[in-house]
């Protein structure tokens, strides 16, 4: 995954954040899912990236919280 990629997996995964927090904030369950899923998709895409980074020897294993969020 190029740099490119993981700059759009993370912009699509704020963009997913905000269109959950906008959902919740007006009541648009829509809105909600939708921006949840973007962020679950976005969040896969970048684990399954440091995964592969990591067992390729390129990459540095981050720990990660209960929920699944990079710690530190």
């Amino acid at each position: 995954m190029s740099f490119i990629d993981k700059a759009k997996a993370k912009a699509e995964e704020l963009l997913g954040r905000a269109e959950e927090v906008y959902g919740e904030s007006h009541g648009d369950a829509a809105a909600q899912v939708a921006g949840e899923a973007h962020r679950l998709e976005a969040e896969v895409e970048l684990e399954e990236e440091r995964a592969a980074e990591a067992a390729s020897g390129h990459g540095d294993v981050r720990p990660t919280d209960e929920d699944g969020r990079t710690v530190g």
